[in-house]
């Protein structure tokens, strides 16, 4: 009577929703394995899943007297982590097919992530064969019996949900040693409490997602900030967003794509949060693509207005740029301002009181963004991304880092970029991180300061701004980093050491891309392999294509909830081309060529189009511009291949090193092991290697470089 009355109790205060129970899962023999949200895990679990199951609780847990009230109740066994003997208890339970629930991370989350998977749970698994059970536990984190007090905001009743996934079983891994099976055991079980927390994410749209965060962390939670050093609260920036919305809506159609050329700035996340709002299609223009590149977007996504400042155009000195795009309509957001009148105001005060009237239904696979390939090696294609493929990026994010509200972003990445996009604007707005907006990569004495000027914790970048940030930067400017993530291009080896020995911290190197909304893997501070650009993201497949000539590794082919609905191609203007499909997943050819090691770290070993064929022989241009680095590690190169008649192609080296020889790239190779022929003999000097407003090396330019000369 007791336990039904507090299960009744609990499902009227809490609104207890249970979810999944549909799979059939049967709880015999079987290990329920569950994140650690609060103090009511343990009865939540006990009160509302059908299972009498024994529950793993800690001897400190079990010693406090309100919840040794429960426990007389339920079957319980109290375990120290720290005795040897522990594991081999509950090893007897499940052997004898008694159901048994645990959570694997031994203690309550501190940071609203998932803290570190012990082994001895995952050992179990894999040791008995038992079934196992995940359950996601949601919205716990928000009442006061968890352990996040200061970090992100609770209240007295928030919804609890218990989300049931399918059951599965984890094999034992191989190993040498007990030891590295067990270590391996732990690994595959962080991954099944990953994927869990990605596969049980809300089906919402952006727009939802960001009213969520709204009610929940108030509207007095300072959010975002520029270069006005005005820093935004979650009110102000809905405030904005809902005056820019009424304009969006009167000017243009449902689901139309609306171009945007706006800076780094508070405005351009309004205008996002506008637009996505309003079931329109922001189109993120890259400014530093010149007048062809935003051209050939205009057409790729049937692009009628766009919508831009006019104190950044004159400030980017782009008036030229926008006389030659032809009959798209250009809207000025200063002149907009005048046609704002007072029904629109209306409109905004009573979508204040209740803003959930500003939401016009869409379905989450609804198209959320245009965003634009960066055009390195062709013409630029549109990647339509949906609610949902953004959202679960942002999750998949989510489950392997631990970024809080305590954080702050420096983003200096411009937001037309995808990394920038997502990492730097939809991410903050989900997880309530602080961010702030710096308008370009290229102020390399200026984004250090920033830095500790404003307490950032969070930086993104890729090598070649870190390693100019690196040398002009203070020792004491990157003092409260706690997460430095390189991306976008390979991270050189000379960056990663003189970041750890000049700053004490640790690159962690990721790899994505525009049409996986970016992130595809990333290291973190619990899986991290130098040279490796980390592991999947959760919830990701991948299948290696053999490569004729390439004998190790192989062409990366990904599917995962993240992967984009299409590409927007100039060839055929506004017509989305959808990802290429077996039926059951969308897949996405990276182009890449890539290792895989047994604990699933990946290792880039340059892209297909990025490898040339001499005398038969596959030569990867990156292996020719990390010997170029080798030689001159302080100086930027880029490689190329162009044809010719004897070998089939030849190799062109541009570098900005004007002592650079072939000798010395001979030395380089020498002592590295590459072969004769990935050092070029075609060697060119240049000043500055060009690169995209992404960081990105510009090749499509250098190609050109090679044919007019």
């Amino acid at each position: 009577m007791l336990l039904a009355l507090v299960r009744t109790v609990l499902r009227l205060l809490f609104r207890v929703r249970v979810t999944g129970l549909h799979h059939g899962v049967k709880f015999e023999k079987t290990l329920i394995v569950a994140n650690h949200e609060s103090f009511l895990d343990g009865i939540l679990l006990g009160l509302f899943l059908p299972v009498d199951a024994t529950y793993v609780v800690h001897t400190e847990i079990a010693r406090n007297f309100w919840f040794s009230i429960f426990l007389r109740r339920v079957k319980h066994l109290a375990v120290d982590p720290t005795n040897p003997l522990a594991m081999k208890q509950i090893l007897r339970l499940i052997e004898s097919g008694e159901p048994v629930a645990i959570f694997p991370e031994g203690r309550i989350t501190v940071t609203g992530s998932l803290m570190k998977v012990y082994d001895g749970s995952a050992f179990l698994a894999t040791r008995t064969g038992a079934t196992v059970v995940p359950v996601r536990i949601e919205g716990a984190s928000q009442t006061y019996f968890s352990r996040l007090a200061g970090v992100y905001p609770r209240s007295l009743l928030p919804r609890l949900s218990l989300h049931v996934l399918a059951p599965r079983t984890m094999a034992m891994p191989e190993g040498e040693t007990a030891k590295i099976r067990r270590r391996k055991s732990g690994e595959a079980m962080r991954r099944v409490l990953q994927e869990m927390v990605v596969a049980t994410r809300p089906a919402v749209t952006i727009y939802e997602s960001f009213l969520h965060n709204v009610r929940n962390f108030g509207r007095r939670y300072k959010l975002v900030e520029d270069l006005r050093l005005v820093e935004e609260s979650y009110g102000s920036l809905l405030k904005s967003a809902l005056g820019l919305q009424r304009i969006v809506r009167r000017l243009t159609a449902p689901d139309e794509r609306v171009g945007l050329l706006l800076p780094n700035a508070t405005v351009t996340m309004a205008m996002v949060l506008a637009i996505t709002g309003a079931r329109r299609v922001p189109a993120m223009l890259n400014y530093t693509a010149g007048q062809e590149g935003i051209r050939a977007a205009i057409q790729a996504a049937q692009i009628r207005r766009i919508f831009t400042s006019r104190a950044f155009v004159e400030k980017a000195k782009l008036e030229s740029l926008l006389t030659g795009l032809g009959s798209v309509e250009i809207a000025y957001l200063e002149d907009l301002r005048a046609t704002f009148g007072w029904k629109d105001r209306l409109w905004v005060l009573a979508c204040l009181v209740r803003p959930q009237w500003s939401v016009v239904p869409q379905s989450p696979d609804a198209a959320a963004v245009v965003l634009f390939t960066s055009g390195s090696e062709g013409q630029p294609k549109g990647v339509v991304h949906t609610h949902r493929s953004i959202l679960a990026n942002v999750a998949q994010v989510r489950a392997v880092s631990d970024f809080m509200p305590s954080d702050k972003f420096l983003v200096s990445l411009p937001l037309f970029h995808s990394f920038g996009f997502t990492c730097g604007t939809i991410l903050p707005l989900v997880a309530g991180c602080k961010v702030f907006l710096y308008p370009s990569p290229l102020h390399y004495r200026i984004i250090p300061e920033v830095v500790y000027d404003r307490r950032c914790t969070v930086l993104f970048g890729t090598s070649t701004f870190l390693a100019n940030y690196g040398k002009f930067a203070h020792p004491y400017d990157f003092a409260r980093l706690r997460y430095v993530v390189a991306g976008a291009e390979k991270l050189a080896d000379g960056v990663r050491q003189a970041w750890f020995e000049r700053f004490g911290i640790r690159i962690l190197e990721g790899y994505g891309s525009t049409e996986c909304a970016p992130v595809i893997a990333v290291n973190t501070p619990m899986a991290y392999r130098t040279g490796s650009v980390g592991q999947l993201a959760p919830g990701m497949n991948h299948r290696l294509e053999a490569v004729p000539g390439v004998s190790t590794g192989g062409r990366l082919h990904v599917s995962g909830p993240n992967v984009m609905a299409g590409y927007l191609r100039v060839e055929r203007p506004g017509v989305l081309e959808p990802t290429v499909s077996d039926g059951k997943s969308a897949w996405y050819d990276t182009g890449d060529i890539v290792e895989i090691d047994p604990d699933g770290f990946v290792f880039i070993r340059g892209r297909a189009k990025r490898f040339a064929k001499i005398g038969g022989e596959m030569i990867s241009l990156a292996v020719v511009e990390s010997l170029a680095a080798l030689a001159s590690p302080d100086s930027q190169h880029a490689a190329i291949s162009i044809p010719h008649a004897g070998k089939g192609e030849a190799l062109v080296l541009f570098t900005a090193d004007n002592a650079m020889t072939r000798e010395r790239l001979q030395e380089a190779a020498r002592g590295s092991g590459a072969p004769e022929l990935a050092v070029p003999r075609d060697i060119r000097f240049l000043e500055k290697i060009p690169v995209l407003g992404t960081g990105k090396t510009d090749y499509a330019r250098l190609q050109k470089e090679v044919v007019s000369a």
